[in-house]
């Protein structure tokens, strides 16, 4: 639901003293950075408890030339999600491109086709300085993508009118950061389109409530926390609610030589003597393919031989901080398309469980997806070919 930055936690915050500031985007054509989010969320129907969703959103950022005060951005989001008591490991939900316009101040100029970022116009600066309890307000918008969970096929937005107050500075490892309290009330009633399904959402209403933390050197957030509750009163009669916290943090894109990596991770690999494992350089990464895992027929069980291997694989991704992995399983082409994509995601998730386990990763380093028999090597017509793709593949991302 929330798929927007937020911040982490932090235990003490020491207000300090401060005279006028201005507050604006620093903007470098050719900057590219990350922000990692990550949002906890209760979900009731009709007023009874349903679930609890963790949400983990990675998205990266690059500034190019634009017009006047403005720079183009071009962002690519990638959502994932994992149910309460669930494995440990993310699954892929949606990837996401958008281009937008933004100025120093923060407005953006952004077409109504993009479902991401939720929040626009947020946050926006006044002209000139402001003082330590200034407050301001500016409007902004939230769009969301209700396609999986409501059915809605076209980006959901409504507008809220925003609240900031500048609380003052905090001192956090040696960088001076500003304190912004942003706040805004939600009712939003939705014109009913000509063919309405059950689900849609005609109303609205909630509270939102982000303490946002702005390296003014950096001219952009360093980090921010979020508390949220949202009623969405849908044409059946029935409501949804929506209540968490959400927290997130920009992190410095780390680029990586591809074709450096590869060959020393060949290298490695043939000194390890893992057979069936390749290495290709692609345009999300490095990916390692790995056709010696095997499991039990129509099982994601790993034997203890297998585990041995995965071992070897975590020993030679070690050190390679600042880069999340993708696990993908893939299967040939038997059984139904339902059944080979759930195959091949626990096959997927088994992996990616073993290397948690191992401490080869921290749970929001790692996503998993299951792709079926729809990306095949070989003639699934053969044994051979069959065989070939079977496999798990492991990406080493771009981040």
């Amino acid at each position: 639901m929330r798929k927007f930055l937020a911040c982490v936690l932090f235990l003490v915050l020491l207000i300090l003293p401060s005279w006028g500031e201005e507050f604006k985007f620093r903007q470098v054509p050719g900057d590219h950075y990350r922000i990692l989010s990550q949002v906890v969320e209760d979900v009731y129907i009709n007023g009874l408890f349903s679930h609890t969703a963790e949400i983990l959103n990675r998205i990266a950022l690059a500034v190019e030339e634009g017009e006047s005060d403005s720079v183009k951005i071009l962002a690519d989001f990638q959502t994932s999600e994992k149910s309460s008591g669930s494995h440990a490991v993310y699954e892929w939900g949606r990837d996401y491109h958008s281009e937008f316009l933004r100025d120093s101040r923060g407005r953006y100029d952004i077409g109504p086709e993009f479902f991401m970022p939720v929040l626009r116009d947020i946050p926006v600066f006044p002209e000139g300085e402001v003082e330590i309890g200034d407050t301001w307000n500016y409007p902004a918008e939230e769009v969301h993508d209700l396609r999986d969970s409501l059915g809605v096929p076209l980006p959901y937005n409504f507008p809220v009118d925003v609240k900031y107050t500048y609380l003052g500075q905090i001192e956090e490892q040696g960088v001076l950061l500003e304190v912004i309290e942003i706040k805004y009330v939600v009712f939003h009633k939705a014109p009913i389109p000509s063919q309405v399904t059950p689900l849609y959402p005609i109303r609205i209403s909630g509270i939102s409530k982000q303490v946002l933390h702005w390296n003014r050197e950096a001219g952009r957030p360093e980090y921010s926390q979020e508390e949220f509750d949202y009623y969405f009163d849908l044409y059946s009669g029935d409501s949804i609610e929506y209540r968490g916290v959400a927290e997130g943090r920009v992190v410095e894109a780390v680029l990586m030589d591809r074709e450096e990596l590869a060959d020393n991770l060949r290298k490695d690999l043939d000194e390890r003597g893992l057979e069936e494992t390749e290495v290709a350089v692609n345009d999300r990464g490095v990916t390692l393919t790995l056709r010696n895992i095997q499991f039990p027929a129509d099982s994601s069980y790993l034997w203890d031989s297998e585990k041995v291997k995965l071992d070897e694989i975590c020993e030679v991704t070690e050190g390679l901080e600042g880069h999340d992995i993708e696990i993908a399983g893939h299967t040939a082409l038997a059984g139904t398309v339902q059944g080979r994509y759930n195959l091949s995601l626990e096959r997927a998730r088994a992996v990616g469980d073993y290397l948690l386990s191992q401490g080869c990763k921290n749970p929001d380093e790692v996503i998993i997806r299951g792709f079926g028999a729809e990306k095949p090597l070989a003639d699934n017509e053969t044994s051979q070919g069959q065989q070939l793709n079977r496999r798990v593949e492991i990406t080493i991302l771009e981040n």
